[in-house]
């Protein structure tokens, strides 16, 4: 699995996991602790929206900048889309590893 979609995998979670709150602690999404830059952690969230696994903020891109601005992140929940995606992986990963040890012992 390649690093950005560690970090999706990474943002979905953190997501999920704050479903029990009224509120998302965006600070868990910062760049810092998904250790990634801010260009980067931008964008991310930019596909994440456009593509249905997250909701409640907007990307506007504004003339002459080269990243998208985030507005609103704190209205930022998990979509079922984005719950499903999570499941596939988690499955995939576990396949994953039974496929490796089983190499291992052949």
């Amino acid at each position: 699995m390649s690093e950005d979609f560690r970090t999706i995998y990474r943002m979905l979670s953190i997501l999920q996991k704050s479903m029990d709150y009224e509120h998302v602690d965006i600070r868990r999404l910062s760049a810092d602790n998904l250790g990634i830059t801010e260009s980067k952690r931008k964008v991310l969230l930019g596909m994440l929206l456009k593509n249905g696994y997250v909701e409640g903020f907007q990307v506007i891109q504004y003339i002459g900048d080269q990243a998208p601005n985030i507005e609103g992140l704190e209205g930022i929940r998990i979509t079922l889309k984005g719950l499903e995606y999570l499941e596939e992986n988690s499955l995939m990963q576990k396949a994953s590893r039974l496929a490796k040890g089983i190499a291992e012992v052949l």
